[in-house]
């Protein structure tokens, strides 16, 4: 395609129509009229639409190690702009939906492998029958929050809907610990690796035996992630499973069963306490969890059961989901000032402001730095190491896919294949920027909602015709 020039009335026009801004839909029509726009658009299919690709230059050539042949060269001078784009990888939804959606989706493999056992990722399908549940580890009071309670009438006499943005903030903001809600942020994840430590131990005194006989009949594996309540406090969702003690291959010993599993994490839970030591201005403090501790067993409680996909949908969902959830940024700030730029809501505002103030009395817990997580500092989704395959697996799985697709549609020789010789690929690449233009943007994001949108109708068709195959349709 060639460029052509544009009348500022016609883009004035056209943005009113297509409801953008005239500069982005100027740039859009740029986009689309540079040569090797469609060659850019196969980029940035390839990347699934990605919000924020980054972006590479550099070549690569396969060549015969015995012959020395070129059997495949590349280089981005050819492509548009002189660069590649490649998908940024981020887990957060917020900075990239598409790539959000690929993290989700390896989470969701990884949790239910755990769960119903996958031999493709070394998980035998005899976990099943393993005790496992499905609980949640909350943070206690720092006082009334508006809320929707059972009895529809939160204390403020209002009957809040569901998107009621008042939901998980303060009843008394003067009143409210904010300070105490970032420090137990803060401190979640050293809460986290004490629970652990406790729950092995509950799970020995309740069975009767030694920690070290424990050890030698039975392994806890876990699967959890994080999620952030509406009024900012983050609080943990965990899959826990007994196995024998060798991990998933063994079997767990006689007496290891749901109920108690089920008594021996509230017990761990109801004895995990951290003490913050007092600095300046700040008393010590005793962290604990809050009392609302939530068991449930997966499977094989008839029509109400928890199942294993919905168990894995619920932890997939919250991977990919930050602090964003209460209206802070999701990036860091870097000063309190930034805050009358972001408009973020008065609530959050205040849990930011006490990290920073909080910030000089503990300098080692780094608060101002993750004030923008509203004080947590630790991992989203983690899991021991016994529980299931890993991320990294999952990742290698689908980049070796992709290798031999591009091999076969290449005719490049299988490298494990001895009969026909071995390759040398010799490559060189080097980072060039990242992102979109605003006009990129626009283009990305349509490009990623036909993905999307795709993607939707093919789960559809496949649901219908997996329920005509269960009810002998066809």
């Amino acid at each position: 395609m060639t460029a052509f020039p544009v009348a500022p009335e016609t883009v004035a026009g056209a943005a009113a129509s297509l409801g953008t801004d005239p500069l982005t839909l100027a740039d859009l029509l740029r986009v689309a009229s540079t040569p090797g726009f469609d060659r850019w658009q196969e980029q940035v299919r390839r990347t699934g639409g990605c919000s924020d690709p980054i972006h590479l230059s550099g070549s690569t050539v396969t060549r015969d190690r015995r012959t020395g042949d070129v059997l495949y060269s590349y280089s981005t001078a050819d492509e548009p702009g002189g660069r590649l784009r490649v998908a940024c990888g981020n887990r957060r939804a917020s900075r990239c939906p598409s790539c959000a959606w690929t993290y989700a989706g390896d989470t969701y493999h990884l949790i239910r492998a755990g769960i119903t056992g996958d031999e493709t990722k070394h998980v035998p399908v005899t976990v099943r029958d393993h005790p496992r549940v499905f609980a949640t580890l909350t943070a206690p009071s720092f006082g009334p929050v508006h809320n929707r309670p059972t009895s529809g009438t939160c204390r403020c006499g209002m009957a809040h809907a569901e998107t009621d943005p008042l939901l998980g903030t303060a009843l008394e903001p003067e009143r409210y610990d904010y300070a105490g809600a970032v420090l137990w942020n803060n401190h979640a994840g050293q809460l986290w690796q004490r629970f652990t430590i406790y729950l092995r131990r509950e799970l020995a005194a309740q069975a009767g035996i030694t920690q070290t006989a424990l050890k030698e009949s039975c392994r806890v594996s876990f699967g959890k992630v994080a999620e952030f309540q509406k009024r900012g406090a983050i609080h943990f969702h965990t899959v826990v499973r007994l196995d024998g003690p060798d991990g998933p291959d063994a079997a767990p010993p006689s007496w290891a069963s749901v109920a108690l599993l089920d008594n021996a994490i509230r017990a761990a839970a109801g004895r995990v306490a951290l003490t913050v030591p007092a600095s300046d201005d700040h008393p010590a403090r005793t962290l604990r969890w809050g009392t609302q501790v939530d068991v449930q067993p997966i499977g094989g409680l008839g029509h109400e059961e928890l199942t294993e996909q919905a168990v894995a949908s619920y932890v997939a969902k919250y991977a990919t989901k930050a602090a964003e959830t209460t209206g802070t940024a999701d990036r860091r700030i870097g000063e309190v000032a930034e805050l009358d730029k972001l408009q973020v809501p008065a609530h959050t505002r205040r849990l930011i402001e006490a990290c920073w103030a909080l910030d000089d009395a503990y300098p080692e817990r780094l608060l101002a730095h993750w004030s923008h997580m509203l004080g947590f500092r630790g991992h989203f989704s983690t899991k021991s190491r016994a529980y299931s395959t890993t991320l990294g697996a999952l990742r290698k799985v689908r980049a070796d896919y992709r290798v031999a697709q591009e091999r076969r549609e290449r005719g490049l020789p299988d490298p494990d294949d001895n009969s026909e010789g071995s390759t040398l690929v010799l490559a060189h690449w080097t980072y060039a920027g990242h992102g979109h233009t605003p006009g990129e943007s626009w283009l990305a994001a349509t490009i990623a909602s036909d993905i999307k949108a795709n993607r939707d109708i093919t789960r559809e068709i496949r649901t219908e015709l997996e329920a005509a195959d269960t009810n002998g349709e066809w």
